[in-house]
């Protein structure tokens, strides 16, 4: 069953992977502490990395991708 609510655990175990890592689109909402369905939105606005197609039902976003946008952002904002 799909929800479009992130699971909390997920965004802990972010920290634990390492860059070559591929999460789903709920660990992305976790971490930024959004809905699935903004996750998606941003995505396409370029507020995050674009996610990868891996399969014709698989897309996923690079652990490496997501911090890197995640340091750039930080340092913007200071």
């Amino acid at each position: 069953m799909a929800t479009n609510t992130p699971t909390p655990d997920r965004a802990l175990a972010f920290d634990e992977l390492p860059d070559s890592a591929y999460v789903n689109v709920r660990t992305v909402a976790g971490i930024h502490d959004i809905s699935v369905p903004t996750a998606w939105r941003w995505s396409a606005h370029g507020l995050l990395p674009r996610p990868e197609k891996l399969g014709p039902a698989t897309t996923r976003w690079n652990v490496g991708a997501l911090r890197r946008h995640r340091a750039k952002a930080t340092k913007e904002a200071a």
